[in-house]
This record gives structure tokens, C-alpha cells and sequence, in this order.
């Protein structure tokens, strides 16, 4: 018998879970996050594994889902020091890298900025040749004072040559140790948005590989040798290689794990996701067992970035959200919340201020705490405020459906006792058995994915061997991301004919996912 750890790491709680090769839940534990992450990561892990009494050698598998990068990003820290070259002269340059990038982010990123002579256009025809000289000469300058390059180039979805041969000539005169982000392999169409999700890839490789590291090391300390995953935002696994290439991918994996786990806590592969926290209600949507794309740009730390990402609505509403009480009766719900400090300040643990936990306490809707340190509360008060915490959830539940009908929402998350058994939208509200680690859960069972997302001209291959040559392409991705290519299967497919462009061209996107490899 082998067994796999799941850990997420959420806002408020880190969140572990231990399940056998059957993924039945032999352990689960909840920690409070903590300011440096890795050691809530740390106690989570150790708690779990002391809960089962599981044989440390029996432990194969060790996923993580963590919010190290988006924080990094977030709080403009621990970043790479990173060179931004852009392929398209003179075509792109009225408008500069980095426009648009919040001033306080800027000043980590535009040292080293260039823009040299390439780049394609729509049709994939070239608008000048690539300026090897001038990307020769950019190499010299920058080494030994870059540790990540970020390159981009104009339609290099639709023709990556001239990124590639610049990743040649920066590898060859800064050699192996610098990381290379290439645009063409992380966003869609849109240059500006993908450059900026290529440099924030770029910006986030060594906090990842810190993470990573911290990781493994962390096990090893535990006497477990276990292959280590990543959770990624489709709610699928990377392994640690994959991961430090495209640590971006690593951005909101917290909620889609919740996803993903709640599909499997109850069996369904089609269903609204109501995934509460400490401090926000993340809803999303499962669409054969996997999370809805959002099909918009996405700002991430002030960013504005066009690469994959769960479509979420995120509601400042959690087990934390601070209650304030006005003098004339009114009241405010949030957005603020005490996060991982609820046991300290919540009421109902001897703190002093009014939070969510504490109303549904005070109604005899949840026992958590001491419910006497409540008792004292306005109940009509405190009825009014409960009634506008549901609805601000059955509002948001309205948002993410795609018509009238009633469907069925999956609760989860450990802030989930704040809500009812039934919201208005929902044909059946679902709380599984062990909804309240559902995040660590989704971690663990994940499978390995490879996407694949770019243009193709149908007119060079036709409609149908097009499709194929992309189907391998996410397959080859899966299997290089850690997948048994035994069990690989096209889990999603779309193609979206372009018809501003030649060719009878098409945006295919293709995903492939499989279960873990056990070599």
C-alpha cells in the first residue's frame, strides 16, 4: 500500500490530507498559515503524517498547492532579478514593455528593458528579420546582472522561430544557470498581456524553486522520499522541473483544487463550487470534473496578464470577515477579514472583534468556541446580518450560471458552516464528508495535465490532422509535466475559427491529462 500527501495553503489555514492508493482519507489536519508559508507548510505536514501513523516509506506522493508566487507578486518581494527583450521593431514601438505595470512593481522589473528588430505577423510572415547582432550584444551586457530572461515576440503564437533562436543566443553567452521564460509557451494572441504574464513567470522562478526546495527538504527531514508535485490553475499537477519553467502556473491553484476536490468528495463532474475560507467565498464552476477557463484578461498584483486562469467570483466573505455594528443600526460585512487570526480575535474564542463565525455562533447555526462569549449579542441583529451574508453567496452563485435553471452547489471549505442547506439557485446544496479540506484533497488526487494553446493555418495540414498534430502536442506536454502516458486522455478541446486572418487559420486549444507516472 503507498500513500499520498496533499497540503494547500489558503489565506487563512494550511490544509493536509493523507490518503491511501484508493484516495480514501486516512488523516486531515488544519493549521494557521503563516507569515513565511513554508512553516505552516511544515507543521501541516508533520501533523498528518503523526495523525495516521502511516510508515514514513509508505508515503510516495507529495502535492502541494501554494500560494508562494502570487504573494511574492503581491508583495513585490523575493523577485528575479529579470531582463525584458521584446521581438518586434519597428512595428511595437510606440507603446514600451512593462506600460501599465503598477510604478511600485515597475521599479523591480525595468532595469534591463530592450526592444530589438523581428517579430511576425498575423499571417506569420516575418516584419523584419530577427537582429542577432543586437541580441548578441544585449546578452554581453546583461550577464551577471540577470538571473531570468523574459522574451516575447509579435504573433509568436502563431510563429515562435524568432523566440526560439533568441533563447539559443542568450543560453549560449549566459549559458544554463539563467531561466528563460518564452511568451509563446505561457499566454494567448495579445502582446501586451502575454509579455507581462512572461515577465512575471520570469520574475517568480526563484521563489518557486526556494519553495520547491523547502519542500523536498522538508520531507527528507521526515525520513519520506516521495516524488513531489505541484498544483497548477487548471486543477491539474506539474512536477517540480515544470514547475520552476512556469511557476505563473502555480497562480490561484488554491481555488481550483477546491474544485477539483469537491467533484470527487461528490461525485459530480458537473456543478456550481461554493469553496469558503477565512476570508473569501470563491465560487466556481466544474465542467466534467474540471474547472470552468475564464475566457477574459486577468490581473494578477495590478498586472494585466491573457494566459489560462479558473473563472472564479471571489467575494470578501469568510469565517474571519470582520462584522462592524454602526451606532444607527446599520451594519458593514467585510471585505476585510481577521484571517489566520480568528482564534485570537474571533468572540467566541475571548477576542474582540465581531466576525462572521461569531454570528452563525450566536444563531446556534455552528458550534465552534465558547457560543456563551456571543450570548449576549442582538439575535434580531444578528438574524438581519445572516440574512445578507446568504444572499451576498446566492448573488454571486446568480453571476457564475449560465441560465436560470437551478443547479447543484457543492459547499466546501472550513468557512462553509456559514451558509445553509439551502440557497436560492441551487437545486440541491451538497456538504461532502470532509468538505472542510476539500483544497489538500483536490491536491492530492489531481492528475497530470500538458495544454497546448495557439494558431494554426488548417489550409497546410486540414481541419483534421491540425487537430491530431495538437492533440500530440498536449499529450508530449502531459508526459513532460509527469504524466503515465498509459493513461493520457483529451480531457478538452476547442478550436475557434480567426477569420481576420489568412489561411483558414484556427485557435486551437487542446488538454491532455493523465495519472501520475510511478517511474
Amino acid at each position: 500500500m503507498s500513500y499520498r500527501i496533499g497540503i494547500d495553503v489558503g489565506g487563512t489555514h494550511t490544509d493536509a490530507v493523507l490518503l491511501d492508493e484508493k484516495y480514501q482519507v486516512i488523516s486531515e489536519t488544519k493549521t494557521p498559515t503563516t507569515a513565511d508559508v513554508s512553516t505552516g507548510i511544515y507543521k501541516a505536514m508533520r501533523e498528518v503524517i503523526g495523525k495516521s501513523g502511516v510508515p514514513r516509506e509508505k508515503i510516495r506522493y507529495a502535492m502541494l498547492g501554494t500560494t508562494h508566487c502570487t504573494n511574492a507578486i503581491v508583495e513585490r518581494k523575493r523577485l528575479n532579478k529579470v531582463a525584458v527583450i521584446r521581438i518586434g521593431a519597428p512595428a511595437t514601438l510606440a507603446v514600451k514593455p512593462l506600460v501599465g505595470v503598477p510604478d511600485d512593481l515597475r521599479s523591480h522589473l525595468e532595469k534591463y528593458v530592450y526592444i530589438v528588430r523581428g517579430g511576425h505577423e498575423f499571417d506569420g510572415r516575418e516584419i523584419a528579420p530577427l537582429d542577432v547582432e543586437h541580441l548578441y550584444r544585449i546578452a554581453n551586457e546583461i550577464k551577471g546582472k540577470v538571473d531570468s530572461v523574459a522574451i516575447t515576440s509579435v504573433f509568436s503564437p502563431v510563429s515562435k522561430d524568432h523566440e526560439l533562436k533568441a533563447a539559443e543566443i542568450i543560453r549560449e553567452v549566459l549559458g544554463s544557470g539563467v531561466a528563460i521564460s518564452l511568451s509563446h509557451e505561457i499566454g494567448s494572441i495579445g502582446l501586451l498581456e502575454r509579455e507581462n504574464a512572461t515577465i512575471l513567470n520570469a520574475a517568480v522562478v526563484n521563489v518557486a524553486k526556494t519553495a520547491a526546495e523547502g519542500f523536498i527538504n522538508a520531507l527528507k527531514a521526515e525520513g519520506i522520499n516521495a516524488k513531489v508535485f505541484f498544483g497548477q490553475n487548471d486543477g491539474t499537477l506539474m512536477n517540480v522541473e515544470y514547475a520552476i519553467k512556469y511557476p505563473i502556473l502555480t497562480i490561484s491553484c488554491g481555488p481550483t483544487n477546491s474544485i477539483r476536490g469537491a467533484s470527487y468528495l461528490a461525485q459530480l463532474s458537473n456543478a456550481l463550487v461554493v469553496d469558503v475560507g477565512g476570508t473569501t467565498t470563491d465560487i466556481g464552476v466544474l465542467i466534467h470534473s474540471f474547472p470552468r477557463e475564464s475566457s477574459l484578461a486577468v490581473e494578477i498584483g495590478g498586472v494585466r496578464t491573457n494566459f489560462r486562469m479558473p473563472d472564479l467570483v471571489s467575494i470578501g466573505l469568510g469565517g474571519g470577515t470582520i462584522i462592524r455594528i454602526h451606532q444607527d443600526g446599520s451594519f458593514t460585512i467585510g471585505p476585510d477579514s481577521v484571517g489566520y487570526k480568528l482564534p485570537e480575535k474571533g468572540m467566541v474564542f475571548g477576542g474582540d472583534t465581531l466576525t462572521a463565525t461569531d454570528v452563525v455562533v450566536a444563531l446556534g447555526k455552528a458550534k465552534i468556541g465558547d457560543p456563551q462569549k456571543v450570548a449576549h449579542l442582538d439575535k434580531e441583529l444578528l438574524n438581519r446580518i445572516y440574512h445578507q451574508m446568504v444572499e451576498m453567496v446566492e448573488e454571486a452563485i446568480d453571476k457564475m450560471k449560465t441560465s436560470a435553471d437551478p443547479v447543484p452547489v457543492i459547499l466546501v471549505g472550513g468557512g462553509s458552516v456559514l451558509l445553509p442547506d439551502k440557497l436560492k439557485g441551487a437545486s440541491k446544496v451538497i456538504r461532502p464528508d470532509h468538505f472542510g479540506v476539500a483544497n489538500a484533497i483536490g491536491a492530492a488526487i489531481a492528475q497530470v495535465s500538458g495544454q497546448v494553446e495557439r494558431v494554426f493555418a488548417l489550409d497546410e495540414l486540414g481541419r483534421e490532422k491540425t487537430l491530431e498534430l495538437a492533440k500530440k502536442m498536449a499529450i508530449d506536454e502531459a508526459i513532460k509535466a509527469g504524466a503515465n502516458p498509459e493513461t493520457i486522455e483529451i480531457v478538452d478541446m476547442e478550436d475557434v475559427p480567426l477569420a481576420y486572418l489568412p489561411g483558414n487559420a484556427a485557435r486551437v486549444r487542446v488538454k491532455a491529462a493523465g495519472v501520475l507516472s510511478a517511474s
